[in-house]
């Protein structure tokens, strides 16, 4: 149940959030039912503020018939698990797709992303657990809550076995399902919520992970969470937000570095330095709405992919492409 802030700035990519309209129209005609303890914009019962704080969503939604809609590609701003105890899914990250049975388990860390529905939603009951260790790139530290009660050495485990994998979808032991139900019991509860009771099943769930997890020969791939990964994360979505104000500092503020190391990953996964790339990423995007909307301006394309003026993106878009946006257009009417 991904339903997210605002505004998060993640890996380079500032998200834009939904506002979960689907979500929130399929609740008020009755489609669907969430049963869950949540803050921010994820949907539940409020849970107190100051109490608890790395837990975002705890619960889970009823679809009793396909529905309309579904959670279109996104992040989370913390580290989720899902669990389909009935009916089918889709889910996709990245360029795969699974189609979730009764059973599936979903492991999706802050920067990664998904969606869920193909390309709606299913019949489904689908329990959720999300919490903010306090990461948004792949080489951060991770800040389990205190209140956990697992040994340090096997959260230690837990989080290796999390970081340096990139599997998504797992059968979960039946154990691993009955404590997201326990989970979603406390969700169903009249009146105040019961925070002790929230914190053993969640101790609970993460004890049941841990155990499932270390029995699994899973292949671990430390590179996963390297600052080179991260820095590769980010130049990967920027053509999506070509219209940011992206300054070499930003830029590698977005990957917690400084300006020169920054600009050194760039040039070695990228071949080129900060500048040309984001110009590079800036003028292909410009090229795809030449191509697609004949109506739009020259000046509406240039401002929309984070161009000061029309004269400036001609000039840098004729050095890289070898024509004037507006021949390009032109040609790719003629084409067409």
């Amino acid at each position: 149940m991904p339903l997210r802030v605002p505004r998060y700035h993640g890996l380079g990519q500032v998200i834009h959030a939904d506002s979960c309209g689907p979500v929130k129209a399929a609740l008020r005609s009755g489609e669907l039912k969430v049963t869950a303890l949540a803050r921010g914009q994820y949907v539940g019962r409020r849970l107190p503020p100051g109490q608890l704080p790395e837990v975002l969503c705890a619960g889970f939604w009823d679809a009793p018939r396909p529905q309309s809609w579904g959670l279109d590609w996104h992040y989370n701003e913390g580290l989720e698990f899902t669990y389909l105890a009935r009916g089918q899914l889709g889910f996709s990250m990245d360029e795969k797709s699974w189609q979730l049975q009764p059973g599936d388990l979903t492991i999706t860390r802050p920067w990664q992303r998904h969606r869920v529905g193909n390309p709606h939603v299913g019949a489904s009951r689908l329990y959720c657990l999300i919490l903010d260790l306090g990461v948004r790139r792949p080489n951060q530290s991770w800040r389990w809550p205190k209140w956990l009660l697992s040994p340090e050495a096997e959260l230690r485990k837990l989080t290796q076995i999390l970081r340096h994998n990139e599997r998504p979808v797992w059968n979960a032991t039946p154990e691993v399902g009955r404590c997201f139900k326990r989970l979603g019991d406390i969700g169903a509860t009249q009146g105040r919520p019961d925070l002790t009771r929230l914190k053993l099943h969640i101790n609970e769930l993460i004890l049941a992970l841990g155990e499932m997890l270390s029995r699994r020969q899973i292949p671990l791939d430390e590179s996963l969470s390297s600052t080179r990964r991260a820095v590769e994360l980010f130049l990967s979505g920027l053509p999506s937000q070509c219209a940011e104000p992206w300054t070499l500092e930003k830029m590698a503020e977005r990957c917690g570095l400084g300006p020169t190391r920054f600009a050194w990953y760039c040039k070695q996964l990228s071949n080129l330095p900060p500048a040309r790339y984001l110009a590079r990423c800036r003028v292909e995007n410009a090229a795809r709405m030449l191509q697609a909307n004949a109506k739009a301006s020259i000046t509406d394309v240039a401002l929309a992919n984070g161009f000061q003026s029309s004269q400036y993106f001609a000039t840098v878009f004729r050095g890289l492409m070898g024509q004037t946006p507006r021949a390009f257009r032109q040609r790719s009417v003629e084409k067409s």
